[in-house]
């Protein structure tokens, strides 16, 4: 299971909105291959489900993973940050034994 911080759904909600997305959309987490520590994190919003997919809801938020990315995301929960060192989504990965400095890559 992922869950999401009320930082990560708040802009969630605004994305989903100035997306003028329709409630059938969830959004999409995934693991693909590359970045500086060989896995690296991919957010999208989707509206087909895929054979395979594993379905989560938190906050109101329906979550789409892949049975692959599920292995690795176990766990994870989504954060969103606004601050002075950084904007953008943070993934807390318990199963990351290592990440880059960016965060938006890791390796188990």
């Amino acid at each position: 299971m992922i869950t999401i911080t009320d930082k990560a759904k708040d802009k969630i909600d605004h994305l989903m909105q100035d997306s003028q997305l329709g409630s059938d959309y969830f959004l999409r987490v995934s693991v693909k291959g590359g970045g500086c520590s060989g896995l690296s994190y991919n957010l999208d919003f989707d509206n087909e489900e895929k054979t395979g997919d594993q379905f989560f809801e938190d906050r109101g938020i329906r979550i789409a993973l892949d049975m692959k990315s599920f292995l690795y995301l176990a766990g994870t929960e989504l954060d969103f940050s606004d601050g002075l060192n950084g904007k953008g989504f943070n993934f807390i990965n318990p199963n990351a034994s290592r990440t880059c400095g960016c965060g938006e890559s890791f390796s188990v």
